[in-house]
């Protein structure tokens, strides 16, 4: 049975701040598009863009108007081009003009995510990833 987990790392984990990110862990493409496409859709109604910092397996424009997900409001950014993951990424965090930064760990290692700058953002940061998680306790809904 496909499921998917969500584990919430908390600061005592992240040295990031009081700001928490979530890590989802799915079992191939195929689930991590059906969260992705949630997650989008939450993030859709806050009024501000979505970052999504992807690999070349993202739902098309047409997956996405199906969902009722303006796509307008993303912003798609593939690894390849971009120099300086990090910046991009704590910019986002920081400017408050993003709803939520969405990436895998095949882009971002655990230890960028320790780093990120999470203290006084309004921004989510989720981070996919197709490896089991370390005790994840929580299944998304």
């Amino acid at each position: 049975m496909l499921h998917t987990q969500v584990q919430n790392i908390s600061l005592s984990q992240t040295n990031s701040g009081d700001k928490r990110y979530q890590l989802v862990y799915a079992e191939d493409d195929i689930v991590s598009s059906l969260e992705l496409l949630k997650i989008l859709y939450r993030c859709n109604s806050l009024h501000r863009w979505t970052l999504l910092i992807a690999p070349d397996n993202i739902p098309s424009k047409a997956l996405l108007d199906t969902r009722s997900i303006d796509s307008s409001k993303l912003l798609v950014l593939r690894q390849r081009h971009l120099i300086n993951l990090e910046y991009v990424i704590n910019s986002a965090l920081c400017k408050g003009n993003f709803a939520a930064v969405i990436t895998w760990t095949d882009i971002v290692t655990e230890q960028q995510l320790a780093r990120f700058k999470l203290i006084d953002s309004d921004t989510e940061l989720f981070c996919f990833s197709r490896t089991s998680g370390h005790g994840a306790s929580v299944v998304a809904h």
